[in-house]
């Protein structure tokens, strides 16, 4: 399909298209769908830190932190159980997944992000009211589907929608609200943790019913995509969205390429055995490292257990709970800064300026951690205390320009429509799986490895840049439908995964 490129952007740069206002409430609805995400990853690791819930659920972590000199500083939240209920969530996604990929092309992604809604809020309930263990762990999975549903539906939803000149922006708008919902957690278990009667945590658990209240709403109120609705065979109904959203009525060239492009997806009857194509090899390739790499650069590590990891480094209760908000802050920051460069400096320029940055901040923390934090020791002044947190957040702020935003923004804006979803669900299943795996592994990971843990992320950073130098090529201002042509073949290593197109008869079919 030479003509094929996939992408949340099939309104080419190319086509005439306004930024209606349609548009982007559309986007700012369906992206609240990262708002829930958000919420959920950094109200975990507050809660996890709360002497009521520690005491209720995990009477044996509880126990540690109350006793000094008892448990090795890197070892306190050692505990499989405690590990579960943060990771049970990526289990659930990962699952949940493979049902939303076949929900977001026979549905709709504006019937799947409802059901994303609906799920976040019966988990939310289970959650804020949970008596025991299974309860919350039941919360955390319902969750964990809202979280593969969305996550499935969302960055599709947007790059479909968007116009190509601010393709990347919009798409990002999901990234941006996961931050300002982690932001958003880290601030409210600041104010829960202070609550006399030790039922805090509820409160925490409890508040999340309110991004899932708005995407649950927010989805009733959007479009659906012209792309969804042309490759369900509503050509009129597609038509006239796309008139609407692009606010101009010669939306003749960009409606027939979508209809082309779905009918070659008509033609798919596995989407995911035509994902493992040859023509299909970079984009998997890419999208399965992307999600991979955004794991190991240690992102979810720090994010999680942020607090945890402040009270390691022995900053009291409250400090630590201070200082993830401050790193939660930088993240919503920076961020906005990728919104304003990546379709501007474009997405290569950012993933290897960000390698060197986290690389260096990463690097200082590991030797400030192996020289000052030992054991049963843990003398860190002052002054090395603030070191450590301002290089945490020069990591994170270089990781959320970065890797961040385009781990989700390139897979999706880079697979032909025929691939795209199940290529979508490959991304965010490996990126769960491997979201599950450190965060089940992190604490147990920082007991053992003590301080290497952070040289152990920084070697994969170096690996990852070097990745990008080499295969990553550059997407910014390419219409979706014209990748194949205006990206792969040009490409020094890809272009051979391009010239033969023989395991596909209908390939020179619109080229």
């Amino acid at each position: 399909m030479a003509g094929g490129g996939f992408g949340a952007s099939s309104g080419g740069g190319d086509f005439e298209a306004k930024i209606t206002p349609l548009v982007i409430m559309s986007c700012i609805m369906a992206a609240s769908g990262g708002l829930m995400f958000g919420y959920d990853v950094g109200i975990s690791g507050g809660v996890t830190s709360m002497p009521p819930f520690l005491k209720q659920f995990f009477p044996v972590v509880y126990k540690k932190t109350q006793e000094t000199g008892l448990e090795s500083n890197y070892c306190k939240y050692d505990n499989q159980g405690l590990q579960l209920f943060t990771s049970s969530l990526y289990l659930a996604a990962l699952i949940a997944t493979f049902f939303a990929s076949y929900t977001t092309r026979v549905l709709g992604r504006k019937l799947t992000m409802f059901i994303a809604g609906v799920f976040f809020v019966v988990g939310t309930v289970f959650n804020a009211a949970a008596v025991n263990l299974a309860m919350l762990i039941i919360g955390r999975i319902l969750l964990g589907c809202g979280v593969g549903f969305a996550n499935q539906a969302v960055p599709l939803f947007l790059s479909e929608i968007a116009p190509t000149r601010i393709r990347g922006a919009l798409n990002i708008l999901f990234q941006l609200n996961i931050t300002i919902g982690i932001l958003f957690a880290n601030l409210i278990n600041y104010g829960t943790a202070k609550i006399e009667g030790g039922y805090g945590w509820r409160v925490s658990l409890g508040l999340a019913g309110i991004p899932a209240g708005l995407l649950t709403v927010g989805s009733l109120i959007v479009v659906d995509t012209p792309n969804s609705l042309i490759e369900r065979g509503k050509l009129e109904e597609g038509k006239a969205v796309l008139k609407r959203i692009r606010g101009v009525d010669n939306v003749d060239p960009e409606f027939l390429e979508i209809v082309e492009a779905s009918r070659v997806a008509q033609e798919v009857k596995h989407p995911f055995r035509n994902l493992l194509k040859r023509r299909n090899r970079p984009q998997l390739v890419i999208a399965i490292w992307m999600q991979i790499f955004q794991q190991f650069t240690g992102i979810n590590a720090i994010m999680f257990y942020a607090p945890v990891l402040f009270q390691t480094l022995g900053f009291k209760s409250d400090a630590s709970l201070y200082s993830a908000v401050i790193t939660g802050a930088v993240n919503v920051l920076s961020t906005v800064v990728s919104i304003y460069f990546v379709d501007r400096a474009g997405r290569r320029v950012l993933l290897l300026e960000a390698g060197v940055q986290m690389f260096l901040s990463q690097m200082v923390v590991a030797i400030i951690m192996g020289l000052k934090v030992k054991d049963h020791s843990n003398n860190l002044g002052h002054g090395l205390a603030i070191i450590v947190v301002v290089m945490v957040c020069s990591f994170v702020s270089s990781f959320a320009w970065s890797w961040g935003p385009l781990g989700w923004l390139i897979p999706s804006e880079t697979f032909p429509l025929e691939a795209r979803s199940a290529g979508q669900s490959v991304a965010v299943c490996t990126n769960m799986l491997f979201t599950f795996i450190i965060a089940q592994a992190f604490l147990s990971m920082l007991c053992n490895m003590k301080f290497a843990i952070f040289l152990f992320f920084t070697f994969w950073v170096f690996v990852m840049t070097i990745f990008v130098v080499v295969l990553i090529p550059e997407t910014k201002g390419v219409p979706i439908e014209e990748m194949t042509e205006r990206v792969w073949k040009q490409h020094w290593f890809w272009k051979r995964f391009m010239d033969d197109f023989e395991d596909d008869p209908k390939g020179k079919l619109h080229a």
